[in-house]
């Protein structure tokens, strides 16, 4: 096999089920070959992010790694935020790029495509991603490749690979998967740490559950669930872990979110004498809007791959092996009967009147659907559109909720469905629509039938609700759903409740092509979450402010 052959089916052996990419010139034997072999699904878009997003959205979705595949320079440079996306949301992500061969470095002339140096798009990948590699050597490639692939599986992290463009064709031999554990496993410092636990949350009376991401990265969903179920303690997600556990038969209460939140979750979560934090990362979204400090030497972390609790930190301790001693220690106890608080309440029941249409609107719409025919997975962008899948019943979900980036939405949903084959919801507000939502155009190629609701009210709303005096929140005013008909789908555009029911009911049905529904929302119409949201942090400022003055 040639050097690309080798790295193509070293990815599939690695989990890998497709790639995403846009060729270029440094790159265009590698395609051909990714194209020409059929190891994998390839599947081309027309603009860099749009590549990175996908290939995130795709690995969160089924927990290994996806590929983002582009050319050197201005193919890498323009993808560099969605790979800082996934690293900070530690999503696997396979960046592929082609990169000078050695003709083209032996000149005497800058490269094409060259910033400050050969390497720079090199250096500047190390910030954001994991493990890194330049195959230019194929006697040693098949172990660096290894190495890379078994990186980004381990971590759950980004890796980069450069191919020069003269080594894709040379023979290779090929990569042998040797996937080595998470971490050295210290059995005394993980007996200790599990039976200091359990010791924690048998001698407590208020434990709660508080998932985050890793759990989904590392597989551990179903294991987290009967741990739950075991020990019969309440589960909450952090804002990053929305959709985590969605169809797992756990006593899921919401998602938690402080000040912004239900103020009964709000008190179970900050009152808990044994908060159990299973994968969560302690970002400012996660708990920065807490209604009062969390109280750390109460709270057990498990993260990182390690474990901290009151004053001890037990390094090394890989959540996967972490999760199945605790369930195993658990199955030895006796299940407290506790009283469990009732789940977070969903608006239902849309009325189908004139009245004008506002988030929380398409919220009850959603959940009114799901009630009708089951849940359907759901991809957001960041704004308002994804407050308001705070509204919308426990489902899988996709979204950026500590990086926030915006143009996530509907290239995430692209992924989202080629790595489940299920047909997506994806809720993208006008702003974050412009960056990327004219990828629909390479929906119809490769049978893809999203249901995009576009929620337009021609401005960066969310910015807006924090500096509303700024003028350059405002946006120009487009008509999505005539877009929608150029691009190969259908579009509605609807002003009110009772259009918006029969456009979403309408585009349930029509499962050829791709729907958008482009709802008009008047400026200063906020979802009920992003209402409690604003006014939490406006709050907490006031009050930092008070506090600053007085001391």
């Amino acid at each position: 096999m040639n050097l690309a052959e080798v790295l193509l089916q070293a990815l599939k052996d690695h989990g890998v089920s497709e790639i995403f990419g846009i060729p270029g010139d440094f790159a265009l034997p590698f395609f051909k070959v990714a194209e020409e072999s059929g190891i994998l699904p390839l599947y081309t878009f027309s603009h860099e992010p749009t590549v990175g997003y996908a290939a995130d959205g795709a690995a969160r979705c089924h927990g290994k790694p996806s590929v983002a595949a582009v050319t050197y320079g201005a193919g890498g440079f323009n993808m560099v935020n969605p790979i800082a996306a996934a690293y900070a949301e530690k999503s696997p992500v396979i960046v592929i790029s082609g990169g000078p061969g050695e003709g083209d470095k032996n000149t005497g002339l800058l490269v094409h495509h060259q910033a400050k140096s050969l390497n720079s798009q090199l250096e500047v990948y190390k910030e954001v991603t994991c493990d890194q590699v330049i195959l230019n050597d194929v006697q040693t490639a098949p172990a660096e490749i290894a190495r890379v692939l078994e990186n980004c599986v381990r971590q759950s992290r980004p890796v980069y690979i450069e191919i020069p463009r003269d080594m894709v064709f040379h023979s290779c031999e090929p990569v042998t998967k040797n996937i080595t554990p998470s971490l050295s496993l210290n059995e005394k410092a993980l007996d200790a740490c599990v039976d200091e636990i359990m010791q924690q949350i048998e001698g407590s009376h208020s434990p709660v559950l508080v998932v985050g991401v890793e759990i989904r990265r590392f597989g551990i969903e179903e294991q987290t669930a009967e741990l739950a179920k075991r020990l019969g303690i309440p589960v909450v997600t952090t804002l990053m872990g929305r959709g985590l556990l969605s169809d797992k038969d756990v006593n899921m209460l919401g998602t938690y979110l402080g000040v912004a939140g239900d103020p009964d979750l709000t008190q179970l979560v900050e009152n808990s004498d044994a908060p159990i934090l299973l994968g969560v990362t302690l970002t400012d979204g996660n708990f920065g809007v807490s209604e009062k400090k969390f109280d750390f030497r109460k709270v057990i972390l498990a993260s990182d791959g390690q474990v901290s609790m009151g004053y001890h930190l037990y390094p090394e301790i890989p959540l996967e092996q972490l999760v199945k001693q605790l369930h195993q220690r658990a199955h030895a106890i006796e299940p407290e009967v506790r009283l469990i608080p009732t789940p977070s309440k969903y608006p239902t029941g849309l009325i189908a009147d004139q009245t004008p249409v506002t988030p929380t609107d398409i919220a009850t719409a959603i959940n009114d659907l799901f009630s009708n025919q089951g849940p359907m997975p759901i991809a957001a962008d960041m704004g308002d559109c994804f407050f308001t899948t705070l509204d919308i019943e426990y489902t899988d979900l996709v979204a950026p909720g500590f990086y926030a980036t915006m143009g996530f939405g509907v290239p995430a949903g692209f992924g989202m469905q080629a790595a489940t084959g299920r047909r997506p919801i994806v809720l993208v507000g006008d702003g974050a629509f412009q960056m990327t939502g004219w990828e629909l155009l390479n929906a119809p190629r490769y049978g893809w039938n999203p249901i995009v609701v576009v929620l337009n009210n021609s401005s960066w709303e969310l910015l807006r609700t924090f500096q509303p005096e700024s003028k350059f929140n405002d946006l120009p005013v487009l008509n999505y759903a005539n877009i929608a008909n150029d691009l190969g789908g259908d579009g509605h555009q609807v002003t009110t409740r009772q259009e918006l029911k029969a456009a979403l009911d309408m585009a349930v049905e029509n499962t050829d092509k791709f729907q958008l529904i482009e709802v008009i929302i008047g400026q200063g119409v906020l979802s009920n979450t992003l209402h409690q949201f604003v006014d939490g942090i406006t709050r907490m400022r006031k009050q930092a402010e008070i506090n600053g003055a007085c001391s």
